[in-house]
């Protein structure tokens, strides 16, 4: 089987865990599961924990501009935007995303009306997964919301683009724990999980394969999906019903 050239991509990672660093995350433990496969493939990749970072609320580009003394988005934007992939990890919360995952999104979409050269909404030709840990139920409800909105706003998800933790239900160990209530564990808490770990490697090559892909071809072909010659009056092969 002939060896992938994955080198020409970038990867960013970026964590929504509530915990400001250094605090330990477990999200990121499993994050560097796939990091590690990435960098053995010679993707770059960085990872931003979007809570050690003054990021304010809002939908629009620079919140400085509706009221915010202070909004780090607008230079975080410029890694995120030059990034190929982008995999958002969170953690679950009472069987939901963080509101730090509800922020970044709402962030996202704030840059959702700006285009590309060919017209495009910006986000075309990039893919996007996601990465999510718990002690209870809500991986594929958390997975659902995220890669719908990420789908939304123009990124390209592949299949098995979610990957995930969760523990017994109730209180409990997490994702990478080596002790609880004081005590040491065997081993480190699911880190021997083949069905995370198959999920968390198979959504990772299929993340990087769409990426190789779009960006050889140059992301998305312009007919039929730019905003800009829409609004120049191209309508391609549209016919409004209204006049038939």
């Amino acid at each position: 089987m002939k060896k992938t050239d994955f080198s020409n991509l970038k990867a960013m990672y970026i964590n929504c865990t509530l915990k400001k660093s250094p605090s330990e995350s477990h999200t990121s433990k499993l994050m560097d599961v796939s990091k590690q496969i990435m960098q053995k493939e010679n993707v770059t990749v960085e990872e931003i924990r979007l809570v050690d970072h003054n990021v304010a609320s809002g939908v629009y580009p620079d919140m400085t501009e509706h009221g915010w003394e202070k909004d780090e988005w607008p230079e975080l934007f410029k890694k995120i935007i030059d990034a190929d992939i982008l995999i958002m990890g969170t953690p679950i919360w009472l069987g939901e995303k963080s509101s730090v995952a509800q922020k970044l999104i709402e962030r996202l979409y704030a840059m959702s009306g700006m285009t590309n050269e060919k017209g495009q909404y910006l986000f075309y030709g990039k893919v996007g997964g996601t990465i999510i840990t718990g002690n209870e139920d809500g991986v594929k409800h958390c997975a659902m919301g995220i890669l719908y909105a990420m789908q939304h706003i123009g990124y390209s998800i592949p299949p098995q683009a979610d990957a995930g933790w969760i523990g017994e239900v109730g209180p409990g160990p997490s994702y990478g724990d080596t002790e609880w209530k004081g005590e040491k564990l065997d081993t480190p808490v699911g880190l021997q999980s083949d069905f995370t770990n198959r999920n968390t490697t198979f959504m990772t090559y299929n993340l990087m394969h769409l990426a190789k892909m779009l960006k050889e071809q140059g992301g998305y072909p312009s007919y039929g999906n730019s905003r800009e010659d829409w609004d120049n009056g191209a309508k391609w092969n549209f016919d409004n019903p209204e006049y038939r």
